[in-house]
């Protein structure tokens, strides 16, 4: 059998957390449906997500280019 990781799921999974966790802080911070604020993007708790991705980019370019 073979067990070859895929790279491109840290991309996708990266991609899909962030985008359920700005969604999050989305509704939490401005419920009434009001356009969120461009500085969302810098909140503490999307870092995570930014780094998951930079690992699925990193790893994509690693498996692309070696």
């Amino acid at each position: 059998m073979d067990f070859r990781i895929n790279w491109n799921n840290f991309l996708i999974i990266g991609l899909v957390g962030q985008a359920f966790q700005m969604r999050k802080i989305r509704l939490t911070n401005y419920p009434d449906g009001e356009l969120a604020s461009p500085n969302i993007f810098m909140n503490k708790s999307n870092f995570k997500w930014y780094a998951v991705i930079g690992i699925g980019i990193a790893c994509w370019y690693a498996a692309e280019r070696i």
